[in-house]
């Protein structure tokens, strides 16, 4: 299943409309992606299956005080 493995985030069903209006049940999937980060604490990268808008997160405030933000538990830190 596509999930974001910090946030918990997946698929979500949605509608799609005709231009008569005429509404069908569609899923809007997440941009789920498997990335390894590297995580300066421990000196060495993680995998993690994240979205492309927790990547542009780690980017912008690291790994451990994302993760810590959302109550992910990184993998060798206590």
């Amino acid at each position: 299943m596509a999930k974001s493995d910090i946030t918990g985030k997946r698929k979500l069903k949605g509608n799609s409309v005709s231009h008569s209006n005429i509404k069908t049940k569609r899923w809007q999937n997440v941009n789920v992606r498997a990335r390894r980060v590297w995580v300066p604490e421990l000196g060495r990268f993680v995998s993690l299956t994240v979205t492309t808008r927790d990547i542009r997160s780690i980017d912008k405030l690291g790994l451990v005080a994302y993760a810590k933000k959302h109550g992910f538990k990184v993998p060798g830190i206590a």
